[in-house]
């Protein structure tokens, strides 16, 4: 089981992340949260990357406006959720997924992220070059930024019926990016792959999941 670490952003900010699995792990991954936080369900998210084996370090991308964030999955906490998303900047994002990266120093290292944190995966193949593969669940954001270029190799995954994000989004996506792994799971929704949530399909999740594992295993060996 893992437990809370403290971690140094290049420009002085100070914030939490959750941190579990082997430290003599060759293999690391950043995992990057919902608008919920790093909560309950982020934490078993890590765990499940560390009993693969993986040393895991999820950031609390929050504790740029308030410390301590854990959310439920209710109408109110997804308002709260957004909320807080809009206040943290790109910036101040990008600052914490290197200290995470830099927490893991010395592995071969992906990031894989759910959610806002789908779009923050595909930053950070876009963005950074600390990472050998970057897997993205159902990030609303990466649209906008499809033109971007990876320098890692990158796998999707969306809900058909994600109401959040069209399946125009998803074939832009596709057209811009025809290196990228691109997968579709039929009558999905958004967040198909939290067990916390009504969307929740297992039988979904658990493809994604080891579609997921398969793409690390390949390119993080």
């Amino acid at each position: 089981m893992g437990s809370n670490a403290t971690l140094t952003a290049a420009d002085g900010h100070r914030l939490n992340a959750w941190r579990t699995g082997p430290e003599a792990a060759t293999r690391g991954l950043v995992v990057v949260q919902e608008i919920f936080g790093v909560n309950s369900h982020m934490r078993t998210v890590c765990e499940r990357f560390a009993a693969q084996g993986y040393a895991v370090v999820a950031p609390a991308l929050f504790d740029r406006v308030q410390p301590g964030v854990e959310l439920g999955y209710g109408q109110e906490d997804m308002v709260r959720g957004r909320a807080l998303r809009a206040e943290v900047p790109e910036s101040g994002t990008l600052a914490d997924i290197d200290a995470a990266a830099a927490a893991l120093a010395g592995r071969t290292l992906g990031i894989v992220g759910y959610c806002w944190g789908g779009t923050v995966a595909w930053w950070g193949a876009t963005r950074t070059k600390h990472f050998r593969a970057a897997c993205c669940w159902y990030g609303g954001g990466i649209a906008g930024t499809r033109t971007e270029t990876p320098h890692c190799p990158v796998q999707m995954h969306f809900g058909e019926k994600d109401a959040s994000i069209p399946m125009t989004d998803v074939e832009a996506i596709r057209a811009a990016q025809p290196g990228a792994e691109i997968f579709v799971y039929a009558g999905a929704g958004h967040g198909f792959g939290c067990d916390d949530r009504a969307s929740f399909s297992k039988p979904d999740a658990d493809l994604a999941q080891s579609r997921t594992l398969a793409f690390f295993a390949k390119h993080l060996a």
